[in-house]
């Protein structure tokens, strides 16, 4: 008797818990980056951010070097870092200086944190920011693929690179957040990242294949610049005894946006030409920027 348990139904399954577990890592890791800086929490953030970045680009620089192997390689690689990278955590990484100590569960409390005016234009502010994040990033391939149309590209690398400049953007965000506002680099970053949606009609029609494809990489730097001052600003804002679970609570509400922009943009592709579809994703941007734009806000940082 054999028993065959790649099903369509397991596959779902795991995929649900794949993305579950991955996406806790997120507020989890702000939370220990917060706890451990209670200044230079851009910096910080901006090299935490950078690292999941990365983390996030490294399945298809795999793909595009083990190309004419089989996919399994992907998926046994990627499973055996991830456990290397949670015993790293779990003998290598301390609670930060300043942890608050766990209290009571108050959900009534963590509602009420976006009764604050500095704190909820910070949350609103992420959540146009992961309006565009994500999306942009799952279709890239496909953003590749419909324009360059030749086996001499390998989309997987290609995407690798595009996705992995968000890292170094990142890095140089938190970096310049120990000499400007990250306020200001967040304005800058979600405003070039906005241009990039509404230009992506004029380089996918006009551009040659290789500016287009810096254009892309210009656009995966900017996409992603933004998130870690986003983080920095609903920590920041946050009550120091919620921070955790505020962090938690936002990240979850963006996880939810990307995939109504995701399952959105997927279906646009049935009803508009291809090269309009991707100007839609500046909705988010737009609305991260009215967050920013008003000087009432008072955001610390």
């Amino acid at each position: 008797i054999t028993f065959n348990w790649i099903t369509g139904n397991s596959i779902l399954i795991c995929r649900f818990l794949t993305g579950f577990f991955l996406a806790g890592i997120y507020p989890v890791g702000m939370k220990i980056a917060a706890d451990y800086f209670e200044n230079g929490l851009g910096k910080s953030l901006g090299f935490l951010v950078g690292a999941l970045v990365l983390g996030t680009a490294f399945p298809h620089l795999i793909n595009g070097l083990s190309i004419k192997k089989s996919w399994k390689f992907v998926l046994y690689t990627t499973s055996v870092l991830s456990i290397l990278g949670g015993l790293i955590l779990y003998f290598g990484v301390k609670d930060g200086p300043y942890r608050k100590k766990l209290g009571v569960i108050q959900f009534a409390a963590v509602g009420n944190v976006f009764r604050i005016r500095a704190l909820r234009k910070s949350a609103f502010g992420y959540f146009g920011h992961m309006w565009e994040l994500y999306t942009f990033w799952t279709f890239v391939p496909l953003l590749l693929s419909q324009k360059l149309n030749s086996p001499q590209y390998n989309y997987s690398f290609l995407t690798f690179i595009i996705i992995g400049s968000g890292a170094l953007a990142c890095f140089f965000s938190g970096l310049l957040s120990m000499r400007f506002s990250v306020h200001k680099i967040a304005l800058v970053a979600v405003s070039v990242s906005c241009a990039c949606c509404l230009l992506f009609p004029l380089f996918f029609c006009y551009a040659s294949n290789d500016l287009y494809i810096s254009f892309l990489v210009f656009w995966g730097l900017f996409v992603v610049a933004d998130s870690p001052m986003f983080s920095s600003l609903v920590a920041a804002n946050a009550p120091a005894d919620l921070r955790g679970s505020t962090l938690t609570m936002v990240n979850s509400i963006g996880f939810l946006i990307t995939i109504l922009s995701i399952q959105m943009m997927g279906q646009l592709l049935n009803y508009l030409p291809f090269y309009l579809v991707w100007t839609i994703l500046a909705v988010g941007p737009v609305f991260a920027l009215l967050q920013l734009v008003n000087r009432s806000n008072k955001l610390k940082l």
